[in-house]
């Protein structure tokens, strides 16, 4: 029964609102702006309110699979594995051969009602950190710190740790806007 969950989360992680919306809106988001399917991108190609509804969207994928699994009585790291898989077919939706969206909204929503206190440390170091590097992709990185760190603090690393991966995953999905962030932050002098 767990795997059935399992492929049930990872095929609810490859529905890309991003995507439906601008389906809706007559627009194909892949084709205009960075071409990622996400709030992000929405929120250049469609507006912001659109790019609030592609963030509540990919939220409630990772909300619904968090659900699904304390319904079902599934252990937490049965459910962390699920989230983490929701993550995976959000970024590597096997329908558009591997070529999805970044993972933050979805992760958000499986972190928001899995292990809220490791959300809360993350949102919190995340806004800390973001009036001096004035990044989000940078302030993010700050976040997933302090995820890490409560987590080895509350020793729930056993339990959490497929949240890691998912975390790594993420990180690797973002390098060039890392790498972009960092030149624009903190630039390098050489004559």
């Amino acid at each position: 029964m767990v795997i059935l969950y399992w492929i049930g989360a990872y095929l609810l992680g490859t529905v890309l609102t991003a995507l439906l919306l601008g389906k809706w809106k007559g627009i194909d988001i892949t084709s205009s702006g960075s071409g990622n399917p996400g709030a992000r991108n929405a929120w250049l190609v469609l507006g912001r309110r659109a790019s609030l509804l592609v963030f509540l969207g990919d939220f409630l994928k990772g909300s619904l699979v968090v659900w699904a699994g304390l319904w079902g009585g599934f252990s937490l790291l049965s459910v962390a594995v699920a989230g983490l898989l929701s993550v995976v077919g959000h970024i590597y939706p096997v329908w558009r051969k591997g070529r999805g969206g970044k993972g933050i909204s979805t992760f958000a929503g499986v972190t928001f009602w899995l292990t809220p206190d490791l959300f809360l440390a993350m949102l919190v170091l995340s806004f800390a950190f973001y009036p001096w590097l004035k990044s989000a992709t940078l302030s993010m990185l700050a976040g997933f710190s302090a995820f890490f760190a409560v987590a080895f603090a509350f020793q729930v690393q056993s339990v959490v740790w497929p949240l890691f991966v998912a975390i790594i995953i993420i990180v690797i999905r973002h390098k060039a806007n890392i790498k972009v962030s960092m030149e624009t932050r903190f630039p390098s002098n050489k004559a």
